[in-house]
Formats: structure tokens, sequence, C-alpha cells
């Protein structure tokens, strides 16, 4: 192992030995982990928090099974601490960024973070870490259904649910850089909003019923439970792609199939060419994060709570440095 200085053998984290609310996040001082083979360690400037991270919090990971105790967090903006055996991509003192071990959590809400080198990239030129930190996971999402599953290209339209939320409001951005047609989906205090970052036409949920004021859209990216999916379907030209971030019934899926549709269901991965086509969309200014609130770590349940209002636009990060 390679380090820039004798770091602390301890660190402080937030680790929960029970699934529950806000409340069961505590702040405590843990050992530091240290880099194998191919890892690297990485002192974690902030961490992104997301939906995810407030369900495996009351749950339990949904897509592995990890159970407590563990540390929460997916998104890490950092510097490299040491390096394991083999890596060759990084050095200490390397700003890096990254969703590592996903759907494991990485471990991101703590001082240090240990993942294998690849999961990383470095991290965009002109971002400070609040802002690279919110990237990762919402971003990865938005690219890997926009662009590696639906295929979307110029000319195209695309309907983005819940499009000021943390993907939503990347996604309108990563699909305008496509070349796309966007329509989006968001609350009438959110319009000007999203119109700053590209969107071409808005619906007020509240006042208008998608389904009957969308046509002819080529894909459809969702992530709201309930009937979006259903009524989604009703949006699509045939040919078209429904990407869901949550499960999809076996009714949905027939309905589709009838109507020619493809519907398919998406889970994000770590990343490491999606990462640097991100990040040339930042240093191009394609691509922008908008911050809703960056906490100390120490204010992780304030952090969740914030989030589980549903009432954000952009992303909420922690800062972990100090």
């Amino acid at each position: 192992m390679t380090a820039t200085s004798a770091a602390p053998a301890r660190m402080r984290a937030v680790i929960q030995e029970t699934a529950g609310g806000p409340e069961v996040l505590k702040l405590v001082e843990t050992d530091r982990p240290a880099p194998g083979p191919t890892e690297i360690l990485v002192r974690v400037h902030a961490a992104g928090v997301n939906p995810t991270d407030w369900k495996t919090r009351e749950r339990g990971s949904f897509y592995t099974g990890d159970t407590v105790p563990f540390t929460l967090g997916f998104d890490v903006s950092g510097v490299v601490e040491a390096i394991g055996d083999g890596v060759t991509l990084y050095a200490p003192g390397d700003e890096v960024y990254g969703m590592p071990r996903f759907p494991h959590p990485a471990g991101a809400y703590a001082e240090y973070v240990t993942a294998p080198a690849r999961h990383f990239a470095p991290k965009p030129r002109g971002l400070d870490h609040v802002q690279a930190a919110a990237l990762p996971l919402a971003a990865l999402t938005a690219w890997q259904a926009l662009v590696d599953t639906a295929g979307v290209r110029e000319g195209q339209r695309v309907l983005i649910h819940a499009a000021a939320g943390g993907v939503g409001h990347l996604a309108v951005q990563i699909a305008k850089a496509r070349g796309a047609y966007v329509i989006g989906t968001a609350s009438a205090a959110k319009h000007d909003f999203l119109r700053g970052l590209g969107a071409d036409e808005l619906i007020d949920y509240r006042e208008q019923d998608f389904a009957e004021v969308v046509r002819d859209v080529d894909t459809v990216l969702e992530a709201i439970s309930g009937d979006y999916p259903a009524r989604s379907l009703r949006t699509l030209r045939p040919g078209g792609t429904l990407v869901s971030l949550l499960a999809l019934t076996d009714e949905v899926r027939a309905e589709a199939r009838e109507r020619g549709i493809r519907a398919t269901r998406m889970v994000v991965e770590p990343d490491l060419g999606g990462l640097k086509a991100l990040t040339e969309l930042v240093e191009t200014g394609r691509l922008r994060t908008e911050i809703a609130a960056a906490l100390p770590l120490a204010d992780v349940a304030k952090a969740h709570r914030l989030g589980e209002t549903d009432r954000t636009s952009g992303k909420i990060v922690l800062t972990v440095e100090g």
C-alpha cells in the first residue's frame, strides 16, 4: 500500500444498528479501512444522499439483502489517500468521484471508503466536491436509462417523470445533450427551474393528466409507483421504450407487448465509461448539478428527513471533510 502520509487508524462514520427512521443513524468513531488489491482508499469530502439511502435505512438493502449494522452512502467525491496492489489508474492525491460497490452500500457516510479503483473516475474539472458528489448515482441512472438502455438520439421525444428530482433534473440535461425534445412532469413551481435546464415542454401533474396530453414519445423514464407505468404506455409510439426504475407488474409488461412497446426495469451499475461520459458533459457545459442542500455529516438525520419530504429540487449532499 502506498500512502501520502501516516493516516489515522480511526475515522468518523455514520452507522445504523437497526432498521428504522432517521433517528437510527449514529455518528461514531470506528476503524479506518485499508485498500485491498485493485482497490483505492479515498478520503471522502462529500457524499450524496439518495432515495435508495433512506429506503435501505428503513428495511435493509432491497437488492442485496445486506443487513445492519452498516454504513449508508453510495455517492462519493474525495481524494485518493492510498492505493492497493495492482492499481495503475490513480495515485495518492488524485481527486475522484464515483458510485462504488452499488447496490451494496459503499459506506460513503464516513471519512474514508475503499472500493475497486475502476468504480471511480477523475473528478470533473470545475466542480467542487459537493457538486461532484451529487452526480454519480443519479446521473449514471439517467445515462444508463436514456443512452445505454433506450438509445436516445437526436430528434426523438422523451418524457421524464419527476423531472425536477435528483435523477430527473440530470436526465433532462442528458436527453437535451443527445438532441432530444424533452417533456417533463413536475409541479408548476418547478417549471422555471426545468426550463432553465432545457426542458421543451412541461406538465403540471397536479392539474393535467400527462397520459391525456402527451403522445408519440420514443422513451419514457419512469420512477414513480402506482399507475404511472400503465398510464405512460399510452404516451409511447409503437416501438418506443418504457424504462422504469421500479418493478413493473406483469399486467404492464403484457400491455406493453400488445402495444409493441419495450418495457424494462433498470438498476444502475458502477460504470467507469459512464462516469467519463458524464465528466465530458460537465466539462463542456452541458450538464450541471442542482444542490438542494449541503449539510455536515453530523446532520445526516436532518438530511434524510429533508429528502423524505419529496419536495426538493436537485440533490442533497453531506459534507464530510474535517
